[in-house]
């Protein structure tokens, strides 16, 4: 009996053992004691400021944590732990409003098991990434995006070998030195990589294209460079793909396969180019595609109506041509749609209205024709509606006032005539509204205004936008005296005279962020003292007060400018030390006044700065040190000053410089190949200066490789002609044969960053709105066909070469002829010995060419006949013989061009040649070997020719001459006639 109830008692006595230990087991570990004290250090680093998150929903998550014996930290806001072992494995501390520094003592470090780390929308202060960030050897996913961190990404960020998602983006942090190529191989993990805003400065590696297991890639704003591996479209799995925001980035869109994944794309704002392959139908599970402002040309495929999940398209600012396919209407998903500032074909908008998703419509500089059609009725969700510049006609429909939801509305620059209906009054939301530059006629009631309480741009209520440009206002309006709101004013462009009022200081004095009094007749401020004011706009980015009459010191923008233009007026005086406070501008213009003095050496301060002019002034002394480490800088132009001394070898950090104008001033140097590691040197001109010896041998063979034109004329160069150089200048060897974008020029696109402009420039800029992101346009003086010319704007295809007014001497080596991009040649006025090499006839673009002023001998190359361009050709003063050769161009050239050579014969010489020395053209193809890009004689399918004006014009079919350079021909045949 006892044995059996002992028995019993062993069996319940086990059963409770047992219960008790699935109790135990179901009950969660409580967190870790040093994992607490950590969590609650790391606390206590860091402040709480609201302004720390751009999040509207950010709330700081680590002010519920508390210490206490019974506060378990695995309960905490963003605290994830293990349940098993109680270890802290997660922490979310993303939008928390956290504030302060971040260094490799932080506690943070001591969560050894974290697996997941996510401190995304914080500030810190712009500390580095800690170091220490290796001993978190078990994450697998870390994001640190827009948490204001910079420097060097440290390489121990490598070490984390488990991470399957990273994302550092939004931060001013670089990675180079170990740069993208070590983290991919180190990372082999990876399905997320976001870099976005990361500098790079390298190209993409091709070992990306290694990570089968990628899922998204973003490397938008890198500075990255070189062409674009095309496998990693390729990708299986890949679904995210941005690269947009890189200039120098070049590319092309591969076939496309119908088991591709991708769903989100962007190359906006980089170099790819090519046509948009019709295989990109294939990618059914797209939702946005943005190639905006990229070199795509030719048609747009109809293939794309495939894409019916698409939600965005962009293909705006591109080159494409034909007509809008009308395949286009089945993307009734589409919510956003910019197709603005293309060459396509004159085009209705029959296709258009099915998309009832639209929220913003961009199609401004289509070509489009015709009514607004009644099918945009159907768009009630437009909140963007851009048609501007097209050629729109018929009157504005009153239906448009259904449309409730839109915010801007552009109609400028199109054919609309009639009144402004009465039925906008009912677009409560409007915001922004242009009907500028069209035929409308009629009574405007200003009361229709009035009831658009949102409207910024025409309310007489807190006006915040005024354009009166060319209004021909002879003073300025008095009602802008109330204007207490204002933030743009224009006034440009008028006939506004004498001095500036001061009651105009009282116009949006918090508020006012750009004023433009350019081109008017404006001398001085009141009162007339000729001292200046500091001017008073505590948020003033952008003034212009060019092409005025100011007489005076140089008015003191406030310390916010970003823009500031006071050129072409006839201010005096120096450049005050105040100017060195303006850490935020990026064009600073005082050219074409009085100025004098010395440049202030603390320029070098302005560390945002893209374009310094100040050419055309009477600045003295040496030209400081401007640019330090990591420069912005883009152009600068010190023309026609007393500058003098040696070139500063500073300007080796403007690795951004694309124009360096140094011309007309006492620089006293050797020539500075030290510049020939700028990556994107385009101009450079030393003209008229003291420079002075050979110029010798580049240092690299990859020197100059953007370098289109160069002016060393009127120095003390010696020796022979810089060959080597010409070896080297890669981009003059590249024939452009692009001529659907001939009106396109150097320019510097710049950019002021402000909250409202972000608001207001759109995908279609209004005339107004534009203004905010100004293109620069690059100036220079140079001679062309014997002329010196200023070229307000420089054509992006121009090349040319002006060695001129120097002591070079001996041969012209047949090297140049590599220069097959050359549009201008000028080596006129030196002491150049031997004949014309013939290898000049491969310059087939070039249209002047000046041998002038030397010591040429031999004959002209009949080889020069090639040259169908050739507007402008001087051999004159040199010791030439023989023939001059007859016809083609060569025909048009009046006797100038050859006088002080006694010895060369025929038209248009008065000096007749014996019949041994006529020249007879050669024989088409002869000795032109392979590349040639002379027709052979079965290309030639009509000739006809005019023997009295002694023109040959030929109609070309075949391998030999493309269509473009038939065109081009054509053109410039007709404009030589």
């Amino acid at each position: 009996m006892c044995l059996l109830i002992s028995m019993r008692l062993l069996f319940f006595l086990s059963i409770f053992h047992y219960l008790n230990s699935c109790s135990s087991l179901s009950t969660q570990p409580v967190c870790k004691d040093f994992e607490s004290s950590a969590l609650l250090q790391f606390k206590q680093s860091f402040k709480i400021n609201v302004s720390a998150s751009s999040d509207p929903s950010a709330y700081p998550k680590i002010s519920s944590w508390n210490s206490g014996e019974r506060n378990d930290c695995c309960s905490w806001d963003g605290v994830l732990c293990d349940r098993g072992t109680g270890y802290v494995i997660g922490l979310d501390l993303s939008s928390s409003q956290l504030y302060g520094s971040f260094n490799s003592s932080s506690s943070l470090f001591h969560l050894v098991y974290l697996q997941k780390l996510n401190l995304a929308d914080n500030d810190f202060s712009y500390s580095q990434i800690p170091p220490s960030i290796r001993y978190l050897s078990n994450l697998t996913y870390l994001n640190l995006s827009m948490s204001a961190f910079s420097g060097q990404i440290p390489p121990e960020i490598f070490e984390l070998s488990n991470l399957v998602s990273l994302d550092l983006s939004l931060n001013q942090l670089k990675l180079q030195k170990p740069g993208l190529k070590s983290l991919v191989e180190n990372l082999t993990s990876l399905k997320h990589l976001d870099l976005g805003m990361v500098n790079l400065s390298s190209p993409v590696p091709h070992i990306l294209a290694n990570l089968s297991s990628l899922k998204s890639l973003g490397l938008g704003g890198c500075e990255l460079y070189g062409e674009f591996p095309m496998e990693i479209f390729k990708l299986p799995n890949l679904q995210f793909l941005s690269v947009r925001d890189n200039e120098n980035l070049i590319g092309y869109l591969p076939e496309f396969h119908s088991s591709n994944p991708l769903r989100i794309l962007r190359l906006s704002n980089t170099g790819f180019s090519g046509k948009l392959p019709d295989s990109i139908g294939n990618l059914k599970s797209l939702i946005e595609l943005d190639i905006s402002t990229c070199y795509f040309s030719g048609l747009v495929p109809t293939s794309l109506g495939n894409l019916t999940n698409l939600i965005a398209l962009s293909l705006s600012s591109n080159k494409f041509s034909g007509q809008i396919p009308f395949s286009l209407a089945n993307l009734t998903q589409l919510s956003d749609l910019e197709l603005f500032t293309n060459s396509f074909r004159a085009q209705t908008l029959s296709w258009l209205g099915k998309q009832t998703k639209l929220t913003v419509l961009g199609l401004g500089e289509t070509n489009l024709y015709g009514d607004i059609p009644s099918s945009l009725k159907n768009l009630t969700q437009l909140s963007q509606l851009y048609l501007n510049s097209n050629q729109l006609t018929g009157q504005i429909p009153p239906w448009l006032g259904n449309l409730t939801q839109l915010t801007d509305l552009e109609l400028g620059t199109n054919k609309f005539h009639g009144s402004i209906p009465q039925s906008i009054c009912r677009l409560a939301n409007l915001e922004y509204l242009s009907l500028t530059e069209n035929n409308l006629s009629g009574r405007v009631d200003f009361d229709l205004f009035l009831k658009l309480k949102n409207l910024t741009a025409l309310q007489l209520s807190g006006l915040e936008l005024l354009g009166l440009n060319a209004c021909n206002l002879t003073e300025f309006p008095t009602f802008l005296r109330s204007q207490h709101e204002l933030k743009i004013l224009f006034l440009s462009h008028n006939k506004i005279q004498g001095q500036i009022p001061n009651w105009i200081f009282n116009i949006g004095k918090q508020t006012l962020l750009l004023l433009d009094l350019s081109s008017n007749f404006l001398t001085t401020f009141e009162p007339s003292n000729h001292t200046l004011p500091i001017l008073p706009w505590d948020s003033l980015l952008t003034l212009d007060l060019s092409f005025n009459k100011l007489q005076g010191s140089l008015p003191i923008p406030p310390p916010s400018i970003a823009q500031y233009d006071v050129s072409y007026n006839k201010l005096t005086g120096e450049i005050s030390p105040l100017y060195c406070n303006f850490s935020s501008i990026v064009k600073l213009d005082l050219s074409h006044n009085n100025l004098g003095g010395m440049l202030p050496k603390c320029l070098s301060k302005l560390s945002n700065l893209e374009v310094l002019n100040l050419q055309n002034n009477n600045f003295r002394g040496i030209l400081p040190g401007i640019c330090m480490e990591e420069s912005r800088l883009r152009a600068i132009d010190v023309s026609y000053n007393q500058l003098e001394g040696q070139v500063p070898r500073s300007l080796s950090n403007c690795t951004m410089l694309e124009i360096l104008l140094l011309r007309n001033n006492r620089f006293y140097d050797i020539f500075p190949s030290w510049l020939g590691k700028l990556p994107r040197l385009r101009v450079l001109s030393l003209q008229s200066n003291g420079f002075h010896s050979s110029i010798g041998k580049p240092e690299s063979s990859l020197d100059f490789p953007k370098l289109q034109i160069i002016d060393v004329s009127f120095n003390n160069f010696t020796g022979k002609l810089p060959y080597e150089h010409f070896q080297s200048w890669a981009s003059m060897k590249v024939v452009n044969l692009t001529f659907d974008n001939d009106n396109a020029y150097m320019a510097a696109d710049l950019s002021i960053r402000s909250a409202y402009f972000t608001s207001k420039i759109t995908s279609t800029p209004s005339p107004y709105f534009g203004r905010f992101k100004n293109d620069f346009s690059y100036s220079l003086e140079m001679t062309n066909k014997g002329i010196k010319k200023l070229y307000q704007k420089i054509q992006d295809h121009l090349v040319a070469i002006d060695l001129s007014s120097n002591k070079f001497d001996g041969a012209i080596s047949k090297v140049i002829g590599n220069l097959k991009g050359l549009h201008l040649l000028n080596i006129s006025n030196n002491i150049l010995t031997s004949p014309i090499p013939s290898s000049l006839g491969n310059l087939t673009e070039l249209e002047s060419l000046d041998l002038s002023q030397n010591r040429l001998s031999g004959e002209i190359p009949p080889q020069l006949l090639q040259l169908t361009f050739l507007e402008f050709f001087n051999a004159s003063n040199n010791h030439l013989t023989g023939p001059i050769p007859q016809g083609q161009q060569f025909s048009t050239f009046e006797n100038d061009s050859y006088l002080g050579n006694t010895s060369l014969c025929g038209m248009p010489s008065t000096k007749k040649c014996k019949i041994s020395e006529t020249l007879t053209q050669p024989p088409l193809n002869s000795k032109q070997g392979e590349g040639s890009n002379f027709p052979s004689k079965s290309d030639w399918v009509v000739i006809m020719m005019g023997y009295e004006s002694g023109l040959i014009i030929g109609f070309v079919i075949g391998n030999n001459l493309t269509i473009r350079k038939l065109e081009r021909f054509l053109k410039n045949f007709g404009r030589k006639q």
